[in-house]
């Protein structure tokens, strides 16, 4: 009996000095295995009310949080966060999206001069056609991202869902601590992929992995039931972010700046899971307002727990 109590305590040891944060060697040549600190979850998200305006003078006892069915204590709440930004521009170079080539640039340019406002907030820019390929890598030089910007040519195919893949598992879940930068995507594309390796999913989920909220932008004008822009839609609505829908490529400009917007205009709730699961499985999250009715809080559904 107690050997077998000694066992016991020994596994729990284990387990709990594993779950403080400590983080394992990830296979070579596994894309699947990622592990993540679960210890601490952190939420950023936005309220608008009817009119879509931002409403930035809540606070923590203002909200609620569930995991599941399960109410979680909020052990950390920050109004109007001004963490670090990391921020993946992925911008569609394929060749149904040629004529809009230079709204798309001038617009991504005037996007990322109103979003570098902190010293230490990074951008980078990522185009696909048939593959994706790093165009500049995380960086605040205003002129070398303005250069890699202009510098976009437009090929052959729709590599969509390799280009989020890439830019969230090479690039944005690598800033670490994890809780100490926003992560936010902003892709501009029609939605329609035609050539990517990864499957939409398996996008998203690397997507959520990473703690990175979706914007999407389309550039389908015809404003037609297209699939592409259901596909924009699901990144947006699953990750906490938004998709805009422009009638005509001109208002590229106004759907940038929505999102410059609103990235001055987030919380962020942290806290840790009740009860603490390793089981490598994706487990809802719902924000949401205790006694303010008219309001609608934007955030991620949920998160991925590590496997040990």
């Amino acid at each position: 009996m107690k050997a077998k109590l000694l066992l016991c305590g020994i596994v729990g040891l284990f387990f709990a000095v594993i779950m403080t944060g400590q983080q394992q060697p990830k296979p070579e040549n596994s894309d699947s295995r990622i592990v993540l600190d679960v210890t601490r979850v952190n939420v950023l998200f936005a309220v608008t009310d009817k009119k879509g305006r931002f409403v930035t003078d809540l606070v923590k006892d203002d909200f609620q949080v569930f995991e599941g069915k399960k109410q979680q204590v909020i052990q950390q709440f920050t109004a109007e966060s001004d963490l670090p930004l990391r921020v993946a521009i992925l911008v569609d170079t394929s060749n149904s999206i040629r004529q809009q080539m230079n709204f798309e640039q001038q617009a991504a340019i005037r996007f990322v001069q109103s979003v570098l406002r902190n010293k230490d907030d990074r951008v980078m820019l990522v185009s696909f056609d048939a593959v994706a390929q790093l165009v500049t890598d995380l960086s605040n030089d205003m002129p070398k991202l303005e250069a890699g910007i202009k510098g976009l040519r437009s090929g052959g195919g729709t590599a969509l869902y390799d280009a989020v893949y890439f830019a969230c598992k090479e690039k944005l879940m690598k800033d670490q601590p994890r809780d100490k930068f926003r992560r936010a995507m902003v892709i501009v594309s029609d939605g329609e992929d035609t050539a990517s390796k990864y499957s939409r999913d398996q996008a998203l989920e690397l997507a959520q992995k990473s703690d990175t909220v979706v914007y999407a932008i389309s550039t389908n004008t015809t404003r037609d039931d297209k699939d592409g822009d259901k596909i924009l839609r699901y990144f947006a609505e699953e990750t906490g972010g938004q998709a805009f829908f422009p009638f005509k490529i001109e208002d590229l400009d106004q759907s940038f700046e929505n999102i410059a917007n609103e990235l001055r205009h987030q919380y962020n709730i942290f806290y840790r899971p009740e009860p603490l699961k390793a089981d490598g499985l994706y487990h809802p999250v719902r924000v949401s307002l205790k006694n303010r009715s008219g309001l609608q809080v934007r955030a991620r559904k949920g998160y991925y727990a590590p496997k040990f």
